[in-house]
């Protein structure tokens, strides 16, 4: 895998900054670096930078998730096999530890990886030589291993879920990632960063009103940066090109957190009036309408103004109906149908 030379960690906070200053220094070494941190906080990013930046950069990077290899194919992916060692096993094929050489081995998730294996790989990093599956003589390696996790590996150590000389084998140099909750001012720039890469074709990328860029800092993002990119790939797609409020996107678009925070933000808001919505409901053709009009009415009005389902041409038996309502402006709902459980009608006799 090549890694471009562009990979930048976005932000400018204090410990964002910090840790671009720690990267820039822990590159120029070869020695074994561990990054830790909360899921989603771009520990593979910090591992390539460091990649990068090193003078490792014109070799392989090699990542391989060590909780995603199933447990008796884990040996094997690390230093191959050979030629009819197992059922399946038709040529020889080389380890991720092969395939690194001379780069850089990145075993995300290292707390995940099993005992026994644990013991292999503490010996790979003392003496530099790996042992294929059905191999008779070792083979050297030039490899710089980096490994991630999201445990807290101490504890896992206390427990005895992971090797205690293992791990201070593998904390040469130690890098953690910040949570994104613990720096705001950043989400400005992975907002922006993430609007122009989530842009459709032809569109614009999208911005985020005063409002909206308030209310998104003061999310705790548990699923950090990650999180923060599915969402704006979400309202990319949803909203292409348009200017974001605190009012454009329905609740049932948003994490629950970032909806309880829309909803105390709405309350100490003036309703505004939806601009000429249409509302088209299944029967009209026969000359049935709503009663009240619904064109001016505050967003959180609308509902008070349909029928009951209890009178009229109404049925509490019949199925629903979706009411849509079209996207005119940035400060409208757009009241899609993946959202019927908020805006619904009942089908008319």
């Amino acid at each position: 895998m090549k890694v471009s030379a562009k990979t930048q960690i976005i932000g400018h906070s204090q410990a964002t900054q910090f840790l671009r200053d720690l990267i820039k220094t822990l590159a120029a070494s070869s020695s074994t670096a561990l990054v830790t941190g909360e899921s989603g906080t771009g520990k593979e990013l910090v591992a390539q930078a460091l990649h990068a930046q090193g003078p490792r950069a014109a070799s392989p990077f090699v990542p391989i998730n060590c909780g995603a290899i199933p447990r008796e194919l884990i040996e094997s992916e690390l230093f191959g096999h050979r030629k009819g060692t197992f059922t399946g096993a038709v040529a020889d094929r080389l380890g991720r530890f092969e395939l690194a050489h001379g780069g850089t081995l990145f075993l995300d998730e290292i707390g995940d990886l099993p005992m026994d294996m644990q013991v292999k790989l503490l010996r790979v990093l003392q003496e530099r030589c790996i042992l294929p599956v059905g191999a008779s003589r070792e083979v050297s390696i030039d490899v710089r291993v980096v490994a991630a996790t999201h445990k807290n590996l101490e504890n896992e150590v206390a427990e005895g879920r992971f090797r205690e000389d293992l791990y201070y084998r593998i904390n040469v140099l130690p890098i953690t990632t910040t949570p994104l909750r613990e720096r705001p001012e950043d989400i400005a720039a992975l907002l922006q960063f993430y609007a122009d890469k989530h842009a459709l074709p032809g569109s614009r990328p999208l911005k985020f009103a005063p409002d909206m860029l308030q209310m998104l800092q003061g999310y705790a993002w548990p699923g950090n940066v990650r999180e923060l990119s599915n969402l704006v790939d979400r309202f990319s797609t949803l909203f292409p090109s348009q200017a974001l409020h605190v009012q454009t996107v329905p609740a049932c678009m948003m994490p629950s957190g970032l909806a309880a925070l829309q909803a105390g933000l709405l309350a100490q808001m003036p309703a505004k009036p939806l601009e000429n919505p249409s509302v088209f409901l299944q029967g009209a053709a026969s000359g049935s309408s709503v009663e009240r009009d619904v064109s001016t009415m505050p967003v959180a009005d609308v509902g008070s103004a349909l029928p009951e389902v209890s009178s009229g041409p109404w049925s509490q038996t019949d199925p629903w109906h979706i009411c849509f309502l079209p996207m005119r402006g940035p400060n409208l709902w757009p009241w899609p149908a993946v959202c019927p459980q908020l805006y619904r009608l009942p089908t008319m006799k």
